[in-house]
């Protein structure tokens, strides 16, 4: 939503430069969690099924106070969540629609998929007909399906849902018919090309034992590139990547208190920092290397950040969590500046009268893509608004990432800025794949301190 509302129009240019030279922030987030209700097993998840814990929804009105103090504030995106947010689909699309009419202009949500459950069933294309007319029919801009794996068997036992992989291919058409082009959505795990298909590298956490970096590598770089094939075989012209979030991994989060419950000590969804590196650098190829044949959000610059972060301790920009991205939790219906830092209790969002406001002056401790991507992704527009020479300085001291995050913008142009109401337009990908100058610079300097790890 960034490089849309930056790139579409000079006067909105202009418009959101001035934004930010006035108040220092870029365009809002909300991520509301409506529900932590779910139906899934996921093993990944702190919320499936198998967890024993009160579940609990948001009041309808409660959520539409929230959004009516978000498009005051200017936010803009909101993402509704869970839990199973199609658990509560009535309540869902009143939001949806409630939030554009109040000019939200970036709208999302997804599903674990238990819709697509049974196709073989007479009833299945009506059944998703519906939904897709449903959804089709509010003004929901993004729509997510969460693929756990390459190997359909994989992911149907992870979820808990058989067949629902032949339901996903079978109802993606549907929803194309109706102007609707869902997102596969992958969480890293280690099962992503099978059950165990990740192994764990020596010194691991769990001091099991591992196998050499080599290989670890070359496993990631094999699932990375046959779980976009899948998808794209499914029928999906979008995709994004969750990183892996485990607050129990090595020991460096102990500043942590997660409010939201899709975290797990879960061995299939724990690396290590040293693993951590490795997999942002290869996720980084893998991307490059699809991209011109699937829409992937996944922005490279951030990829770059994350791979330095982990390998060198350099930092890039810091997280906009607490500053212009902010959480709802389902139990209290409280705010936070994620869903991760549950000590910093911001309150109810529709109370304040302006931003709620986090103390964290600069927060680098989880990375969940959906504030760490669009802080990177925006960080520079920030500083040159706001310190030009020092993004000059930072400039000549990192030119990859910015080289690369220039390539992110053009790339995101030409994929519409992700626009999930528009079907992709291969002939403008196609410029985008590996052997252009991003993929020269992906293979930098930090190449050598990734060999020493």
């Amino acid at each position: 939503f960034l490089q849309q509302r930056w790139l579409r129009k000079p006067f909105m240019k202009l418009r959101q430069f001035l934004h930010l030279l006035r108040h220092g922030r870029l365009p809002g987030q909300l991520v509301i969690q409506l529900t932590d209700r779910c139906n899934a097993t996921c093993p990944q998840c702190g919320m499936n099924i198998n967890e024993r814990f009160p579940r609990h929804s948001l009041p309808l009105d409660d959520v539409k106070r929230m959004i009516d103090a978000a498009a005051q504030r200017d936010i803009a995106a909101v993402s509704f969540t869970g839990g199973e947010p199609l658990l509560v689909l009535r309540d869902l699309v009143a939001l949806i629609n409630y939030a554009g009419a109040a000019g939200i202009d970036f709208i999302r949500t997804g599903t674990n998929g238990f819709s697509f459950r049974s196709p073989e069933k007479p009833d299945f294309p009506d059944r998703i007909h519906r939904l897709a007319e449903t959804l089709a029919a509010t003004p929901l801009r993004n729509f997510w399906i969460s693929i756990d794996s390459a190997d359909p068997a994989t992911h149907e036992q992870m979820r808990g849902f058989p067949g629902v992989i032949r339901g996903i291919e079978r109802a993606l058409p549907i929803f194309h018919r109706y102007g609707l082009f869902p997102s596969a959505n992958l969480g890293i795990n280690r099962n992503i090309e099978g059950r165990g298909s990740i192994p764990f590298i020596e010194n691991s956490v769990r001091d099991l034992e591992g196998v050499p970096v080599e290989v670890f590598r070359e496993k990631l770089h094999s699932g990375f590139s046959r779980f976009f094939r899948f998808v794209a075989g499914l029928g999906f012209s979008i995709a994004n990547v969750c990183y892996p979030m485990s607050i129990e991994n090595d020991g460096s989060r102990e500043d942590l208190n997660a409010v939201y419950g899709a975290t797990a000590t879960s061995a299939i969804v724990s690396f290590t920092s040293r693993e951590k590196a490795h997999l942002f650098d290869v996720l980084g190829q893998s991307v490059l290397e699809n991209r011109s044949q699937l829409r992937i959000f996944t922005p490279l610059c951030s990829l770059h950040a994350l791979k330095r972060q982990f390998s060198s301790g350099a930092r890039g920009y810091h997280c906009r969590g607490g500053k212009d991205f902010f959480f709802v939790d389902a139990v209290k219906g409280h705010t936070y500046p994620c869903g991760y830092r549950g000590e910093e209790d911001l309150g109810f969002f529709g109370d304040q009268s302006e931003m709620p406001a986090s103390e964290a002056q600069e927060c680098y401790a989880c990375e969940w893509e959906c504030f760490r991507d669009p802080s990177e992704l925006g960080g520079p527009l920030l500083n040159v608004a706001q310190h030009p020479i020092e993004t000059i300085r930072q400039w000549k001291a990192d030119p990859e990432f910015f080289q690369l995050w220039l390539a992110d913008l053009h790339y995101y142009q030409a994929c519409d800025f992700f626009n999930g109401r528009l079907a992709a337009r291969p002939n403008r990908l196609n410029r985008h794949g590996a052997g252009g100058p991003s993929q020269q610079h992906a293979q930098s300097r930090d190449h050598s301190i990734l060999a020493s790890l």
